[in-house]
Protein backbone atom coordinates (compact mmCIF):
# COMPACT_ATOMS: atom_id res chain seq x y z
CA UNK A 1 0.00 0.00 0.00
CA UNK A 2 2.95 2.24 0.56
CA UNK A 3 4.33 1.98 -2.59
CA UNK A 4 1.27 2.66 -4.11
CA UNK A 5 0.58 5.84 -2.33
CA UNK A 6 4.28 7.16 -2.41
CA UNK A 7 3.47 6.75 -6.10
CA UNK A 8 0.67 8.37 -6.78
CA UNK A 9 2.04 10.97 -4.98
CA UNK A 10 5.29 11.41 -7.16
CA UNK A 11 3.10 10.98 -10.34
CA UNK A 12 0.55 13.90 -8.90
CA UNK A 13 3.42 16.17 -8.08
CA UNK A 14 4.91 15.38 -11.63
CA UNK A 15 1.69 15.95 -13.02
CA UNK A 16 1.76 19.45 -11.47
CA UNK A 17 4.66 20.43 -13.34
CA UNK A 18 3.39 18.91 -16.60
CA UNK A 19 0.18 21.30 -16.10
CA UNK A 20 1.81 24.19 -15.82
CA UNK A 21 3.75 23.76 -19.24
CA UNK A 22 0.74 21.94 -20.86
CA UNK A 23 -1.73 24.33 -19.50
CA UNK A 24 0.43 27.13 -21.29
CA UNK A 25 0.81 25.72 -24.40
CA UNK A 26 -2.86 24.83 -24.36
CA UNK A 27 -4.30 28.57 -23.37
CA UNK A 28 -1.81 30.14 -26.40
CA UNK A 29 -3.53 27.49 -28.93
CA UNK A 30 -6.93 28.41 -27.88
CA UNK A 31 -6.55 31.90 -28.83
CA UNK A 32 -4.35 32.16 -31.18
CA UNK A 33 -4.50 28.75 -32.84
CA UNK A 34 -0.71 28.92 -32.59
CA UNK A 35 1.39 25.39 -31.92
CA UNK A 36 3.54 26.77 -29.54
CA UNK A 37 7.36 25.07 -30.09
CA UNK A 38 8.90 27.37 -27.90
CA UNK A 39 6.90 26.57 -25.15
CA UNK A 40 9.67 24.05 -23.84
CA UNK A 41 11.95 26.98 -24.16
CA UNK A 42 9.93 28.92 -22.22
CA UNK A 43 10.33 26.84 -19.21
CA UNK A 44 14.00 26.36 -19.47
CA UNK A 45 14.59 29.97 -19.71
CA UNK A 46 11.86 30.66 -16.72
CA UNK A 47 14.33 28.13 -14.80
CA UNK A 48 17.18 30.19 -15.76
CA UNK A 49 16.12 33.59 -14.76
CA UNK A 50 14.93 32.02 -11.30
CA UNK A 51 18.33 30.56 -10.75
CA UNK A 52 20.07 33.96 -11.63
CA UNK A 53 17.88 36.26 -9.20
CA UNK A 54 17.38 33.39 -6.75
CA UNK A 55 21.66 33.11 -6.52
CA UNK A 56 22.14 36.77 -6.19
CA UNK A 57 18.96 37.68 -4.07
CA UNK A 58 18.50 34.41 -2.05
CA UNK A 59 14.76 35.04 -2.38
CA UNK A 60 12.91 32.28 -3.98
CA UNK A 61 9.36 34.12 -4.28
CA UNK A 62 11.75 36.86 -6.06
CA UNK A 63 12.89 34.68 -8.43
CA UNK A 64 9.83 33.32 -9.32
CA UNK A 65 8.27 36.81 -9.63
CA UNK A 66 11.04 38.00 -11.75
CA UNK A 67 10.97 35.06 -13.77
CA UNK A 68 7.46 34.91 -14.53
CA UNK A 69 7.91 38.47 -15.66
CA UNK A 70 10.11 38.28 -17.62
CA UNK A 71 9.10 35.28 -19.94
CA UNK A 72 5.74 36.76 -20.01
CA UNK A 73 7.18 40.12 -21.85
CA UNK A 74 9.50 37.97 -24.15
CA UNK A 75 6.36 36.63 -25.10
CA UNK A 76 4.20 39.42 -25.68
CA UNK A 77 7.41 40.74 -27.77
CA UNK A 78 7.40 37.99 -29.96
CA UNK A 79 3.71 37.63 -30.44
CA UNK A 80 3.38 41.39 -31.48
CA UNK A 81 6.68 41.39 -33.76
CA UNK A 82 7.14 38.16 -34.90
CA UNK A 83 3.54 36.04 -34.74
CA UNK A 84 1.72 38.83 -35.51
CA UNK A 85 2.76 39.15 -38.67
CA UNK A 86 2.04 35.60 -39.67
CA UNK A 87 -1.75 35.47 -38.38
CA UNK A 88 -3.42 32.68 -40.36
CA UNK A 89 -0.71 30.91 -41.30
CA UNK A 90 -0.24 27.85 -39.26
CA UNK A 91 3.03 26.33 -40.70
CA UNK A 92 5.06 28.82 -40.75
CA UNK A 93 3.82 30.15 -37.31
CA UNK A 94 5.03 27.10 -36.20
CA UNK A 95 8.40 27.18 -38.41
CA UNK A 96 8.46 31.09 -36.56
CA UNK A 97 8.16 29.63 -32.90
CA UNK A 98 10.40 26.80 -33.57
CA UNK A 99 13.12 29.20 -34.94
CA UNK A 100 12.27 30.78 -31.34
CA UNK A 101 12.82 28.12 -29.56
CA UNK A 102 16.66 27.11 -31.49
CA UNK A 103 17.38 31.03 -30.85
CA UNK A 104 16.08 30.73 -27.24
CA UNK A 105 18.05 27.64 -26.38
CA UNK A 106 21.66 28.77 -27.63
CA UNK A 107 21.24 32.04 -26.13
CA UNK A 108 20.71 30.18 -22.71
CA UNK A 109 23.92 28.01 -23.38
CA UNK A 110 25.82 31.49 -24.28
CA UNK A 111 24.55 32.85 -21.06
CA UNK A 112 24.62 29.83 -18.68
CA UNK A 113 26.59 27.83 -19.88
CA UNK A 114 26.19 24.06 -20.88
CA UNK A 115 26.80 22.74 -16.64
CA UNK A 116 23.34 21.73 -15.47
CA UNK A 117 22.67 24.26 -12.78
CA UNK A 118 20.08 23.65 -9.74
CA UNK A 119 17.64 25.88 -7.73
CA UNK A 120 18.46 26.68 -3.90
CA UNK A 121 14.47 26.58 -2.04
CA UNK A 122 13.74 27.94 1.71
CA UNK A 123 14.35 25.41 4.41
CA UNK A 124 10.74 24.95 4.98
CA UNK A 125 10.25 23.49 1.40
CA UNK A 126 13.29 21.47 1.22
CA UNK A 127 12.15 19.28 4.01
CA UNK A 128 9.44 16.69 4.55
CA UNK A 129 6.21 16.35 5.87
CA UNK A 130 5.09 13.16 7.99
CA UNK A 131 1.42 12.14 7.32
CA UNK A 132 0.76 8.92 9.21
CA UNK A 133 3.57 6.94 8.67
CA UNK A 134 5.07 8.14 5.15
CA UNK A 135 7.48 11.45 4.88
CA UNK A 136 6.39 13.29 1.81
CA UNK A 137 8.84 16.27 -0.34
CA UNK A 138 7.50 19.44 0.85
CA UNK A 139 8.49 21.04 -2.65
CA UNK A 140 6.41 18.14 -3.96
CA UNK A 141 3.43 19.39 -2.11
CA UNK A 142 3.97 23.31 -2.80
CA UNK A 143 4.23 22.09 -6.16
CA UNK A 144 0.69 20.67 -5.97
CA UNK A 145 -1.00 22.96 -4.08
CA UNK A 146 0.30 25.92 -6.53
CA UNK A 147 -0.96 24.19 -9.93
CA UNK A 148 -4.37 23.54 -8.45
CA UNK A 149 -4.29 27.40 -7.23
CA UNK A 150 -3.90 28.41 -10.69
CA UNK A 151 -6.34 26.16 -12.74
CA UNK A 152 -8.99 27.52 -9.93
CA UNK A 153 -7.68 30.75 -10.73
CA UNK A 154 -7.64 30.21 -14.75
CA UNK A 155 -11.21 29.03 -14.66
CA UNK A 156 -12.76 31.59 -12.41
CA UNK A 157 -11.30 34.24 -14.49
CA UNK A 158 -12.51 32.32 -17.59
CA UNK A 159 -15.81 31.97 -17.11
CA UNK A 160 -16.91 34.41 -14.11
CA UNK A 161 -14.87 37.61 -15.40
CA UNK A 162 -15.81 39.99 -18.22
CA UNK A 163 -11.87 39.10 -19.04
CA UNK A 164 -12.56 35.84 -19.48
CA UNK A 165 -15.83 36.80 -21.25
CA UNK A 166 -13.56 39.34 -23.34
CA UNK A 167 -11.26 36.31 -24.44
CA UNK A 168 -14.32 33.57 -25.24
CA UNK A 169 -15.34 36.22 -27.60
CA UNK A 170 -12.10 36.92 -29.67
CA UNK A 171 -11.81 33.05 -29.72
CA UNK A 172 -15.57 32.45 -31.25
CA UNK A 173 -15.72 35.06 -33.27
CA UNK A 174 -12.94 37.81 -33.69
CA UNK A 175 -14.79 40.47 -35.91
CA UNK A 176 -18.07 40.48 -34.32
CA UNK A 177 -15.86 41.27 -31.15
CA UNK A 178 -13.62 43.91 -32.94
CA UNK A 179 -17.46 45.31 -34.05
CA UNK A 180 -17.91 45.87 -30.57
CA UNK A 181 -14.71 47.40 -29.34
CA UNK A 182 -12.76 44.48 -28.07
CA UNK A 183 -9.13 44.67 -29.48
CA UNK A 184 -8.15 41.42 -30.03
CA UNK A 185 -4.68 41.49 -31.19
CA UNK A 186 -4.20 43.09 -28.02
CA UNK A 187 -6.44 39.69 -26.51
CA UNK A 188 -4.09 37.56 -28.61
CA UNK A 189 -1.09 39.15 -27.25
CA UNK A 190 -2.30 39.46 -23.19
CA UNK A 191 -2.69 35.74 -23.27
CA UNK A 192 0.71 34.65 -25.11
CA UNK A 193 2.01 36.68 -22.41
CA UNK A 194 -0.04 34.88 -19.64
CA UNK A 195 0.98 31.03 -21.70
CA UNK A 196 4.53 31.60 -20.68
CA UNK A 197 4.19 33.25 -16.91
CA UNK A 198 2.57 30.45 -16.18
CA UNK A 199 5.28 28.02 -18.15
CA UNK A 200 7.86 29.77 -16.47
CA UNK A 201 6.38 29.35 -13.02
CA UNK A 202 6.60 26.15 -13.96
CA UNK A 203 10.39 25.93 -15.02
CA UNK A 204 10.99 27.68 -11.60
CA UNK A 205 9.59 25.29 -9.25
CA UNK A 206 10.01 22.47 -11.38
CA UNK A 207 13.83 23.23 -11.54
CA UNK A 208 14.42 23.38 -7.77
CA UNK A 209 14.01 20.01 -7.60
CA UNK A 210 15.10 19.24 -11.13
CA UNK A 211 18.77 20.30 -12.23
CA UNK A 212 18.69 22.75 -15.49
CA UNK A 213 20.52 21.95 -18.40
CA UNK A 214 20.31 22.63 -21.97
CA UNK A 215 18.15 20.40 -24.03
CA UNK A 216 15.39 20.36 -21.22
CA UNK A 217 13.09 22.53 -23.65
CA UNK A 218 12.47 19.86 -25.74
CA UNK A 219 12.59 16.99 -23.55
CA UNK A 220 9.41 18.55 -21.44
CA UNK A 221 8.02 19.93 -24.55
CA UNK A 222 7.39 16.34 -25.67
CA UNK A 223 5.62 15.60 -22.83
CA UNK A 224 3.70 18.99 -22.89
CA UNK A 225 2.21 17.58 -26.11
CA UNK A 226 1.10 14.25 -24.84
CA UNK A 227 -1.11 16.37 -22.42
CA UNK A 228 -2.79 18.75 -24.78
CA UNK A 229 -3.20 15.35 -27.20
CA UNK A 230 -4.97 13.48 -24.76
CA UNK A 231 -6.43 16.76 -22.65
CA UNK A 232 -7.43 18.36 -26.15
CA UNK A 233 -5.96 21.52 -28.08
CA UNK A 234 -7.34 24.40 -26.16
CA UNK A 235 -8.87 23.13 -23.10
CA UNK A 236 -7.74 24.29 -19.26
CA UNK A 237 -9.93 21.49 -18.02
CA UNK A 238 -8.33 18.88 -20.59
CA UNK A 239 -4.80 20.61 -19.98
CA UNK A 240 -5.59 19.15 -16.30
CA UNK A 241 -6.53 16.18 -16.53
CA UNK A 242 -3.95 14.97 -19.46
CA UNK A 243 -1.43 16.39 -16.85
CA UNK A 244 -2.55 13.89 -14.58
CA UNK A 245 -2.99 10.99 -16.82
CA UNK A 246 0.95 11.45 -18.23
CA UNK A 247 2.20 12.19 -14.62
CA UNK A 248 0.42 8.84 -13.20
CA UNK A 249 1.55 6.90 -16.19
CA UNK A 250 5.21 8.12 -16.24
CA UNK A 251 5.53 7.66 -12.56
CA UNK A 252 4.45 4.30 -12.50
CA UNK A 253 5.86 3.16 -15.89
CA UNK A 254 9.09 3.76 -14.71
CA UNK A 255 8.81 2.27 -11.27
CA UNK A 256 6.63 -1.01 -12.74
CA UNK A 257 7.93 -1.40 -16.42
CA UNK A 258 11.51 0.73 -16.33
CA UNK A 259 12.20 -0.57 -19.78
CA UNK A 260 8.84 0.05 -21.23
CA UNK A 261 8.63 3.97 -19.74
CA UNK A 262 8.32 5.71 -22.85
CA UNK A 263 5.67 3.36 -24.27
CA UNK A 264 3.61 3.68 -20.93
CA UNK A 265 3.36 7.36 -21.91
CA UNK A 266 2.95 7.55 -25.69
CA UNK A 267 0.58 4.62 -25.62
CA UNK A 268 -2.36 6.51 -23.99
CA UNK A 269 -1.90 9.72 -26.49
CA UNK A 270 -1.76 7.00 -29.61
CA UNK A 271 -5.00 5.12 -28.29
CA UNK A 272 -6.72 8.55 -27.59
CA UNK A 273 -5.75 9.92 -31.39
CA UNK A 274 -7.06 6.80 -33.11
CA UNK A 275 -10.06 6.87 -30.81
CA UNK A 276 -11.09 10.20 -30.52
CA UNK A 277 -8.47 12.54 -32.08
CA UNK A 278 -9.99 15.66 -30.43
CA UNK A 279 -9.02 14.70 -27.30
CA UNK A 280 -11.26 14.34 -23.80
CA UNK A 281 -12.55 17.42 -23.57
CA UNK A 282 -11.29 19.09 -27.27
CA UNK A 283 -14.49 20.24 -29.83
CA UNK A 284 -14.46 18.30 -32.84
Amino acid sequence: MEFWVVQSFNGLSYAALLFLLGGGLTLIFGVMRVINIAQGSFFMVGGYVGYSIISLTGNFYLGILIACLALSLIGMIIERFSLRRLAGVNLRNMLATMGIALFLQDSSLLIWGGDPLSISVPNYLSGSVQIGNLYFPALRIFMILEAVLIFIVLMLVERKTRVGAIVRASIDNPETAEGLGIHVPLVRMGVFGLGALITAFGGVTGCAFMSIYPGLDFEMLVFAFVVVILGGMGSIPGAFIGAIIVGLMDNFGKALLPELSYFTVFAPMALMLAIRPMGLFGKG
